[in-house]
C-alpha cells in the first residue's frame, strides 16, 4: 500500500463531527478537472458559496451528486476499457456499470451546470430527455466524450466531516471543450470567482486538502501522452477506524 497524505492537512473550522452525532453515509459524487494545455497547464477551478454547509469558501473543482438521471442517460460512447477497468476495481460491493459510466456523466453535467462549460464533442446523433441540465447540454449539438475521459482517482470523506462524499475524480484535456473556455460562468450560485489557474497558482489558494491532493495527481499525470494517461492507476483512498488506507487502483 502506498501512502497518499490525504487526510493529513488540517481540517478547516466546522468540518469535523461531533462525538455523538450519527455517522454520515458518504454520497455518491463526481468532479471533472479540465486541463488546458500551454507552457504552464491550467485548471478550471471556483470558489464555494459561503452558504455551502461542505467546504464553504474554499476553491475546488467542478462537481457534485450522482443523479439518477446519469445513470439513465442513453448516449453515444463507452469509457476505455483501462478507465472502465479501474472504476470497478475501485468498488468494494457490486455496482453496475451502468452506475460508474454515470459517475462520469455526472462530472460532466456538473461543470456544465457549475461553470456553463460544455466538455464534449459535435453529437453524432439527436439525443432527447426531460432533465433541464442535459437538454440544454444537448441543445448545444454536443454529446460527452466519454472514451477521453479519463478516472485518476477516488477519495472518501473521513467519517469525523459533518457531510461526506464518495467521490470519483475525472480528468479531461482542452481538445474536448466544446464550448468557448473563456465563457464561463457562475449563474448556478454553487461557484464563484471562476477562473483557469495555473497550477501554482491554484496551490496559493485556500483549498481542501483532497483539492491539493488532486492537484499533485493531475501535475504527475499531465507529463505523458493522452493515451498512457488513461493506461495509469489511480489511488483510492478512505478511512477505516481513523487510519487512512490508500490502494492503487
Amino acid at each position: 500500500m502506498k501512502r497518499h497524505q490525504y487526510g493529513r492537512t488540517p481540517t478547516a473550522p466546522g468540518e469535523y463531527r461531533e462525538s455523538s452525532a450519527e455517522l454520515a453515509r458518504p454520497k455518491e459524487a463526481a468532479t471533472l478537472i479540465v486541463v488546458r494545455a500551454g507552457p504552464k497547464p491550467t485548471l478550471l477551478m471556483g470558489k464555494r458559496a459561503a452558504s455551502h454547509r461542505f467546504m464553504p469558501n474554499k476553491f475546488v473543482f467542478p462537481g457534485g451528486r450522482l443523479d439518477l438521471i446519469d445513470q439513465r442517460l442513453q448516449v453515444p460512447g463507452e469509457l476505455s476499457q483501462p478507465v472502465m477497468d479501474r472504476l470497478r476495481k475501485s468498488t468494494r460491493k457490486a455496482v453496475n456499470d451502468r452506475k460508474l459510466r454515470g459517475l462520469a456523466l455526472a462530472a460532466i453535467r456538473e461543470t456544465f451546470e457549475e461553470t456553463g462549460l460544455i466538455v464534449g464533442r459535435p453529437a453524432s446523433r439527436s439525443m432527447n430527455t426531460t432533465h433541464p441540465i442535459w437538454r440544454e447540454y444537448f441543445a448545444q449539438g454536443a454529446e460527452p466524450p466519454l472514451e477521453h475521459m479519463d478516472f485518476i482517482a477516488r477519495a472518501i470523506t473521513p467519517a469525523y466531516r459533518t457531510r461526506r462524499f464518495d467521490t470519483r475524480f475525472f480528468l479531461i484535456h482542452d481538445q474536448f471543450i466544446y464550448s468557448n473556455p473563456e465563457q464561463i460562468t457562475d449563474t448556478s450560485g454553487e461557484l464563484n470567482e471562476l477562473h483557469w489557474l495555473t497550477l501554482s497558482e491554484a496551490r496559493q489558494l485556500d483549498l481542501p486538502a483532497v483539492t491539493r491532493w488532486a492537484i499533485d495527481l493531475v501535475e504527475q499525470r499531465i507529463q505523458l501522452a493522452p493515451a498512457e494517461q488513461l493506461r495509469q492507476s489511480a489511488p483510492f483512498v478512505r478511512f477505516a477506524k481513523g487510519q487512512e488506507i490508500s490502494i492503487d487502483l
